[in-house]
């Protein structure tokens, strides 16, 4: 084993213990409460560690090169264990959840909106063939290996969904566990919260479903089991949505806005 990888397993176990004796801390902005996870306070320490300008001595040992392209590469691996725990807390609630399977499956085309608002922005603040990647959905491992495989990491394209999937994993659980809260003191209603915290990234999801469950302890097994069911429905069913709905969307959606992005709009079709 190299030395390299035993500094950056310590400095995991150091991240998840400072985070877990920090515990789940509860901020109050007017009268929205916002619940902050242990998971929360992890993700930013290894932010706040991981820029370049504290990257010296043995943090740049813990960040280095070979590492960091480690935690990216098996970071699904990784997450496993959490789905299996998931897939655990479905099961109590299958009934319930079969009864309304059909409103799971419709929220699937919530996956357009990537496309439908993101794009015509992405086109307004100057960017061409990086808004294709950017766009086709949140940036999650789906979307990568799509744009990976029919442009190439390297393209304008590729260089648009690794953006995304980069800023989705530094920001997005911290974004998700400020704004489910948020939603759900504006009045929507939370298992629809639940369901729509399966957005395809197991870390988002978590975030939003746990301090969901934290800020209504009485319904929490409903809210995971709800959570998991639709991250599970958006893995398999997201895919299929992106490549037969998505994709041919964005492409006539770029070749209207752009004009002169035609013959890149074909092939993206």
């Amino acid at each position: 084993m190299k030395k390299g990888f035993i500094y950056l397993i310590a400095a995991v176990v150091v991240i998840i213990t400072i985070s877990e004796m920090i515990g789940l801390q509860t901020l109050q902005f007017g009268k929205v409460t916002v619940t902050v996870l242990p998971l929360v306070f992890a993700v930013a320490i290894g932010m706040i560690f991981g820029i370049p300008f504290f990257r010296k001595g043995i943090l740049k040992k813990i960040y280095s090169k070979e590492n960091v392209g480690f935690s990216g590469q098996y970071l699904i691996i990784i997450m496993l264990p959490l789905m299996a725990r998931y897939g655990a807390d479905v099961a109590p609630h299958i009934k319930e959840i079969l009864s309304i399977g059909w409103v799971f499956i419709l929220q699937e085309l919530g996956n357009l909106g990537t496309v439908i608002l993101g794009l015509p922005v992405a086109i307004m603040l100057g960017l061409r063939r990086e808004a294709i990647g950017a766009t086709l959905g949140l940036g999650r491992e789906g979307e990568l290996a799509y744009i990976s495989e029919k442009y190439t990491l390297n393209s304008p394209e590729g260089r648009g969904v690794l953006s995304i999937y980069l800023i989705g994993t530094l920001f997005g659980a911290i974004f998700f566990s400020i704004f489910a809260p948020f939603l759900l003191y504006l009045g929507f209603d939370v298992k629809a919260l639940a369901m729509s915290s399966g957005v395809g990234s197991a870390s988002m999801m978590t975030a939003a479903s746990s301090t969901l469950a934290a800020q209504v302890p009485d319904q929490s097994s409903t809210i995971l089991s709800y959570a998991a069911a639709s991250q599970l429905l958006t893995s398999f069913l997201g895919t299929y949505t992106m490549v037969f709905l998505a994709a041919p969307l964005q492409g006539f959606m770029y070749r209207t806005l752009t004009r002169g992005g035609k013959r890149h709009a074909e092939r993206n079709a």
